[in-house]
């Protein structure tokens, strides 16, 4: 194995909406010894996971050769502890009979087309099957937007291709308390491209109640949807009420639909349970059945920890 470094240096950290942060002596570690301050300053960012960062400026820097402690942006030493088993995440909601996904939109209602009790009668003795049915608007549960949603002649189910649906690395954005508009510079920090982008507002938890569909729900703004296609992102999922503002104020325009599905960038809405998944470090999935015509579906969202 080859050499290791760390940066060992100060840090005076301005935040865009006021206040600061100094640490004095931090170590980090580096890809390698030849880094700049600019690269360095970046990657202390990404480590503390800091939002917001209007400017760093990096003093008193000192590079080390020692072994990888493991950070975000650099892999840990070869003796690092990789004994974490896979582990699966949920990251949907349940669909049950009569649920409220929006409010004021048809609930799904789930009966039985065949019976079990009526099903003995075309088997042998001891012999029975059950054969649900379930009558739903596509927009129930969590589910997948795809291109075809916003525009008639975009990819709809049958036509979205896997990779931008199942096992992709994911990053997971950690929205402030009490912040609605996820803009642009919120997301300056995270490397987006290729990945799902997971915005984690903590909205989930009025899944089911009259302030999930409140004004005040968070949303990603227009210009923070062209950073994320800018970037490169895969796919971007919410677990808000819509990834648009559904404000009165907004007037029914749709921006952060428009512009990521016209890139060809599905969306995933209603997600629950983000909060049980790391910043990185895991592979997402949203895949609905390849169904022609339709723009939306239900998906059985998760997350893949540790993978292999």
């Amino acid at each position: 194995m080859g050499n290791q470094w760390r940066a060992q240096f100060d840090a005076e950290v301005t935040f865009a909406n006021g206040g600061g942060l100094r640490t004095d002596g931090f170590r980090l570690d580096i890809p390698g010894r030849d880094i700049a301050d600019d690269e360095l300053a970046a990657l202390f960012v990404r480590h503390l996971g800091l939002l917001m960062v209007a400017e760093v400026r990096i003093t008193n820097r000192t590079i080390i050769e020692e072994p990888h402690k493991g950070g975000r942006g650099v892999a840990a030493g070869a003796g690092a502890d990789d004994s974490s088993r896979r582990r699966l995440v949920e990251l949907s909601h349940v669909v049950t009979d009569g649920m409220t996904t929006l409010p004021g939109w048809p609930a799904p209602r789930i009966t039985e087309w065949l019976t079990r009790e009526a099903s003995r009668a075309n088997y042998a003795s001891g012999t029975e099957f059950q054969v649900g049915r379930i009558d739903m608007i596509a927009n129930t549960g969590t589910y997948l937007d795809t291109p075809a949603h916003r525009f008639a002649e975009g990819a709809d189910l049958a036509g979205t291709p896997l990779d931008r649906l199942a096992d992709l690395p994911g990053v997971v954005v950690r929205v402030p308390a009490g912040t609605r508009a996820v803009d642009r510079l919120l997301l300056a920090p995270y490397d987006v491209a290729g990945h799902a982008v997971l915005l984690h507002t903590g909205w989930s938890a009025h899944f089911g109640t009259d302030r999930y569909g409140a004004p005040e729900a968070p949303y990603l703004t227009g210009d923070g949807a062209r950073a994320l296609v800018d970037a490169g992102a895969a796919l971007v999922g919410i677990d808000s009420i819509n990834i648009d503002d559904m404000s009165p104020a907004a007037a029914g325009e749709r921006p952060a639909h428009s512009a990521l599905l016209a890139a060809g960038v599905p969306i995933v809405e209603h997600l629950t349970g983000l909060d049980g998944l790391p910043p990185t470090g895991f592979r997402f999935t949203a895949a609905p059945p390849m169904v022609a015509g339709m723009g939306t579906f239900p998906v059985r969202a998760f997350a893949v920890l540790n993978p292999t």
